[in-house]
């Protein structure tokens, strides 16, 4: 009997270091509103529209603990479509997120599919979190709805290595590579981003230049932007200025300054941007934005925008949201977001 007590102990004990060194998450968001887009070439739409605030997603992260200071870690996140339940991302199954890599003291590297530096920075800056009508990348490039036709997404790495440093006084800084892997020529479809930014206190301050090659390695698209938000507490002020060069004669100026105030549960959102195409075409446009969400719950919230840009010389920008490009130059939503 005391024997078996003393092996059910040590299994016990080692079971426990075992929990302790090693966890996995299982999270998530479901998200849902209601989208009507006017001003379109064939005309006016009202639909239900699934991550309008923020892509739904159902994902998984774990970390085990490796010694040393030294640790593994995974994501692994699948988009997906609540109003259609079909997956998100064009069916990729982990179309969201989906690395492997190693952490300690002095950063985190990282392999797989993963968020651009410059995604995360306009993230981070804008007042609507590239999110909603208001959607900072529907005219910075970088979303599904920014960006000239045939330019990579912006918004993801396929193939990349990722370097992201620990927080140093509120420094930050990370840098990516995504590889083309395109037989006989290594410059095809090939990506790289670096940023580096400071956020501490009311501070947000972010940094980056982007590049990313075309199908032929022949062309190449130039991103960079510095922005940011200071918090005065009463509201926070938003800003941001991006220059991006290519593909073909594109040359282009994007200008951002918005606001965020809360209110009770609530917050208020607000911004007005304006693209400068310095080319032979002068395509310029200008977006304005409302919104507002409303915390319910620690976990759910309503929320409700309004954008509407005004495109000029044949300019034919939409207002899209989180998730998918718009078919107007007008949009309304209001929709529902939980968090799991």
């Amino acid at each position: 009997m005391k024997k078996s007590l003393i092996v059910l102990a040590v299994l016990g004990a080692i079971a426990s270091a075992a929990s302790a060194q090693t966890s996995t998450t299982i999270y998530g968001i479901v998200d849902a509103g209601i989208v009507n887009e006017r001003g379109g070439p064939a005309g006016n739409v009202t639909k239900l529209t699934s991550g309008v605030q923020n892509g739904s997603r159902l994902g998984f992260k774990g970390n085990e603990d490796l010694g040393g200071g030294l640790s593994a870690k995974f994501v692994l996140e699948a988009g997906f479509n609540v109003d259609s339940g079909t997956s998100g991302q064009g069916g990729v199954l982990f179309g969201r997120q989906a690395y492997v890599g190693v952490g300690s003291h002095w950063g985190n590297l990282l392999f797989g599919r993963q968020y651009t530096p410059l995604h995360t920075a306009l993230d981070q800056v804008d007042p609507f979190g590239t999110g909603l009508a208001g959607n900072i990348e529907n005219l910075f490039p970088g979303g599904p709805a920014g960006g000239p036709a045939g330019s990579p997404s912006g918004i993801r790495m396929n193939n990349a290595i990722k370097y992201t440093s620990p927080d140093w006084s509120g420094f930050n800084g990370e840098l990516a590579y995504g590889f083309g892997e395109v037989p006989g020529n290594n410059k095809a479809n090939r990506q790289w981003g670096a940023a580096i930014g400071y956020a501490n206190g009311p501070a947000v301050i972010k940094l980056v230049h982007q590049r990313s090659e075309d199908p032929t390695g022949a062309d190449n698209q130039r991103n960079s932007m510095i922005g940011g938000k200071w918090d005065f507490g009463v509201a926070a002020v938003h800003a941001a200025f991006q220059k991006d060069r290519g593909f073909g004669a594109a040359d282009n100026r994007e200008y951002m300054i918005g606001a965020s105030a809360p209110i009770g549960p609530g917050k208020v959102l607000a911004s007005y941007i304006r693209r400068d195409d310095r080319s032979a075409l002068n395509r310029d446009a200008r977006q304005w934005a409302l919104g507002y969400t409303h915390a319910v719950s620690k976990r759910t919230n309503l929320y409700t925008s309004y954008a509407r840009i005004t495109n000029d010389n044949g300019a034919a920008f939409t207002v899209g949201n989180a998730t998918e490009a718009g078919t107007g130059d007008k949009a309304f939503n209001i929709g529902i977001r939980h968090l799991f």
